[in-house]
C-alpha cells in the first residue's frame, strides 16, 4: 500500500471563528480554546503546528476539499 499525503493549511490570522470547518469535519478541525480560531486537531498536526496538518489522501478526499469550499473567508488551503 502506498500512502499519499496531503497538506492542509489554515490562515488563522483571517479566521472568523464561524465554526464551519469544525462543524463539517470535527475529526480534523477544532476551535482553539484560547482565541476560538480554527486549528488542526493534534493527531494530524505537522510538526506540532496548529495551523498545518498532514493527512492521507483518503481522508482528504472525504473532508478537506468540502471544508475548504465551505469556509466563508477561504482561509483553508489544500496542498498536494
Amino acid at each position: 500500500m502506498v500512502w499519499v499525503f496531503v497538506k492542509v493549511v489554515i490562515d488563522r490570522s483571517n479566521c472568523t471563528s464561524c465554526g464551519t470547518c469544525s462543524d463539517t469535519c470535527p475529526k480534523l478541525f477544532e476551535p482553539n480554546p484560547e482565541d476560538t480560531f480554527s486549528q488542526i486537531v493534534e493527531k494530524f498536526r505537522l510538526n506540532g503546528n496548529i495551523a498545518e496538518g498532514l493527512l492521507t489522501e483518503e481522508f482528504e478526499a472525504s473532508a478537506c476539499e468540502a471544508v475548504a469550499l465551505f469556509c466563508p473567508v477561504s482561509i483553508i488551503r489544500i496542498e498536494d
